[in-house]
């Protein structure tokens, strides 16, 4: 990527900001090392795992990877033969740590599925579990190595202990015996030797050793003779610790050695997940949205903001690029916003390419480019004596040396800096040589001449950003298909320039170039009252779909909720039904059982009396189930019903339409209004007085109808879960009415969200009898034939 548009869209800043969100030296490092990529493929999968990254930190807050630390050249060293230090092995052990905790996060729920690139990095990190617990054993701090690190140094430690104890006892008895000749009656220590301040008059009354003496050589430190040897033997023990610790130091550097490759490679993934996490936050942060990717040169960015503009006060705007036209011109004055139109554009095509968020709505494209090209700035250079005319044109020439197909083209003021009809011509030429190349460009510019130009070239647009005359300031709202209006003389008049003098200038401008201004202002006028009304039209539509997509989430809801009461009742009735059964059964037991002992009169009395009780239970169920009916004048017991058929209910006094014949337990479907349940065949009666030849009403006439016109298949694409279930469900009875015995269900392959969705609610619906993916002529995984039941 040409490394002078990238320091002058400031992509450097972008990537500043963005290594500020990682936690580790090498992710940082990731960060500012990261460039625009013109590989289709790469993009794409850098964008992938950008957006699983963003799905990670909207519902976990982030990954664990607090307090990690680059041990690239700890590894090195180690693998070298070097003794490692505390703090560089406690930063192994740092990376260990969190390889485990990485590992259990992974674990929990199904981010596997979800997140499979994220998933599968972790998944190859190697835990050294028995490297981190030597360390942890070992090593306390930076500064400390733990008692525990070996046998050997414990009772080294211990014996120092003792050793230091037994010479403090010894000074401080001789600090009373010969307190008159001290300068103070404390033990000190110098130069890892215990000793007392004695008076420099008195050092012949102190037998021993002189360490020392005070800057005013009043006071010697001495060492006494009783204590030499005792301060020898911890000099020895002192030796032999740290003998030790080097030791202890220099196996544990061994073990990182061994594993140098593993942890390498730990080191180095785990900074790639910290540089995903960075991704993430700055997406996030900026209120970022992935974009779609293409490779046809095809811009069609959405409520842009330029990311170094405070999104409180940055105003949207729409870039389009490369469909209808493959140049755009933004013409209009100065201090009007095109310069930051031209900046955003190249920006978020860099942003994009990087694998990295755009501050743009949802839906936005961007192109993968070969090269992005941009001449931006006054580069006016006073060194090598150019104007400014000179350095645009300087890097202009630049540019049409290495412009292709595969190019992004950016120039601000174009043709800038010289006479304003040489300029104009040479602008004009210059972009058409660009088009010619088939480079896509965008321009700005304050020449009229390049208005008229872009109007009439084939593959050219102008654009403009609209000015508020009345304010004089810029609304940096970019309207494409209006060339922009000077405003000179607007801006004149509000500023109180006599009235006389822009009459006077009007009459110097020629006819057709007023009108043509005034041409413009028209439809700059009408333009803007336009997009207003279809930002009103949108507004109501987005409210008018939120609405919907709740009261069809609230209706499912309450469907879902009225079949579980349903069948919460059915099971209920079914309970008592079996109790009562096994009630029978038991007494019938006990019938059998009283027969077989019929020689016994007692036994004949019993059998008499549990048969007269199991007539009276039998006759009060049958009272009980009677009770709950209500007959009415007309109806006659059904002996066999099919789909379609209207019965009525005893049990509920209510009228409904059969879904589907007798089960093996003797009980059919019955739809009274919007409820469906199971109903015993016994429990329905059919009105005999109606006429045969009635006129087709209510409920068995409409399902009647909606068998004759339902379709083989319905089409669930691009619809919610819920939409699509509540859909399929209506669908499902429709088909099984009109006799159907496969069907299709149209949901496409996407994500396989709503495909394992339909997949699982087709397993446990009353009319299925089973479901199979689609050929590859039936439509392959977009599709499931579904075998109904008959």
């Amino acid at each position: 990527m040409n490394e002078r548009t990238l320091k002058v869209l400031e992509y450097d800043k972008i990537i500043e900001m963005l290594s500020q969100r990682a936690e580790s030296s090498l992710g940082k490092k990731m960060c500012l090392e990261l460039m625009p990529s013109s590989m289709m493929y790469e993009v794409r999968e850098r964008l992938n795992e950008t957006r699983e990254a963003i799905d990670v930190v909207l519902r976990w807050g982030s990954m664990p990877l607090g307090g990690i630390k680059d041990i690239g050249e700890t590894v090195k060293r180690a693998k070298m033969g070097f003794t490692l230090t505390p703090g560089e092995l406690l930063g192994v052990c740092d990376i260990l740590r969190c390889t485990k905790r990485l590992k259990g996060f992974m674990k929990e729920g199904s981010k596997s599925e979800l997140y499979p690139i994220i998933y599968e990095t972790v998944e190859s990190l190697v835990y050294i579990k028995n490297l981190q617990d030597a360390i942890e054993l070992a090593i306390v701090s930076e500064d400390e190595i733990s008692d525990r690190a070996s046998e050997k140094l414990y009772s080294i430690r211990r014996a120092i202990r003792d050793k230091n104890s037994r010479i403090r006892e010894k000074l401080q008895s001789m600090l009373s015996t010969y307190s008159k000749y001290l300068q103070d009656p404390i033990i000190t220590i110098r130069g890892d030797r215990y000793v007392i301040p004695v008076k420099a008059e008195h050092k012949g009354n102190v037998p021993g050793l002189v360490h020392d003496q005070s800057s005013s050589g009043s006071t010697l430190f001495i060492e006494p003779m009783a204590v030499v040897e005792l301060n020898n033997e911890i000099k020895e023990l002192t030796l032999k610790e740290k003998a030790e610790i080097e030791r202890i130091l220099s196996e544990l550097s061994e073990r990182v050695a061994a594993s140098a490759d593993d942890l390498k490679y730990d080191n180095e993934s785990i900074a790639y997940l910290d540089f995903l996490m960075a991704k993430a936050k700055f997406g996030l942060d900026l209120d970022g949205t992935i974009p779609e990717v293409n490779d046809d040169g095809i811009l069609n960015i959405k409520a842009a903001r330029h990311p170094l503009i405070d999104k409180e006060k940055v105003v949207p705007i729409d870039i389009r690029l490369g469909e209808r036209y493959n140049a755009l011109v933004i013409t209009g004055p100065n201090t009007g916003g095109k310069t930051v139109t031209l900046k955003t554009a190249g920006l978020l095509t860099l942003m994009g390419m990087a694998g990295l968020a755009i501050p743009a709505r949802d839906g936005s494209q961007i192109s993968i480019f070969k090269n992005v090209f941009a001449d931006i700035g006054d580069e006016q250079s006073i060194e090598q004596s150019l104007s400014t005319f000179s350095s645009h044109m300087t890097n202009i020439v630049k540019i049409m040396e290495k412009v292709d197909e595969g190019s992004l083209v950016l120039v601000d003021e174009l043709g800038a800096g010289t006479d304003p009809t040489e300029g104009a011509a040479l602008a004009m030429s210059i972009l058409e040589r660009l088009y010619q190349r088939g480079a896509k460009i965008i321009a700005t510019t304050h020449y009229s001449e390049l208005k008229v130009f872009a109007m009439e070239e084939e593959g050219f647009e102008n654009a403009s950003v609209e000015f508020d005359v009345d304010t004089l300031r810029p609304t940096y709202r970019l309207l494409i298909g209006i060339p922009g209006k000077s405003n000179a003389f607007e801006i004149s008049k509000r500023l109180g320039l006599d009235e006389g003098v822009i009459e006077r200038a009007r009459e110097m401008i020629a006819k057709d170039a007023i009108k043509f201004e005034d041409v413009i202002q028209n439809l700059q006028s009408k333009t803007t009252l336009v997009e207003r009304e279809l930002d009103e039209a949108q507004r109501a539509r987005r409210e008018a779909n939120e609405l919907k997509k709740e009261l069809s989430e609230k209706k499912y809801k309450f469907d879902s909720q009225r079949d579980k009461l349903i069948m919460k009742a059915q099971e209920e009735a079914r309970s008592l039904i079996r109790q009562a059964k096994e009630e029978a059964d038991r007494i019938l037991k006990e019938l059998n059982e009283l027969r077989r002992r019929a020689a016994e009169s007692a036994a004949i009395q019993e059998a008499e009396e549990a048969r007269k009780k199991l007539k009276e239970k039998l006759e009060g169920m049958e009272i009980k189930d009677a009770d709950t009916l209500e007959i009415k004048e007309g109806m006659v017991p059904v002996d066999e019903v099919k789909p379609g058929d209207e019965v009525y209910v005893t049990t509920l006094s209510q009228k409904g339409v059969v879904l589907s014949g007798p089960d093996s337990r003797g009980e059919v479907q019955i739809q009274i209004g919007v409820m469906k349940m199971n109903v015993p065949i016994k429990k329905l009666m059919r009105d005999v007085n109606k006429k045969q030849e009635r006129k087709k009403t209510g409920a068995a006439a409409i399902v009647r109808q909606k068998a004759n016109n339902v379709q083989t298949s319905i089409d669930l694409r691009g619809q919610t879960i819920d939409e699509a279930l509540y859909n399929l469900d209506k669908y499902l009875d429709d088909a099984f009415l009109a006799g159907f015995e496969y069907v299709t269900i149209i949901h496409g392959k996407g994500t396989g969200a709503l495909r394992e969705g339909i997949k699982a609610a087709l397993k446990r619906h009353h009319h299925v009898r089973s479901q199979r993916m689609g050929d590859i002529t039936e439509g392959g995984s977009g599709v499931t034939i579904v075998e109904l039941k008959k």
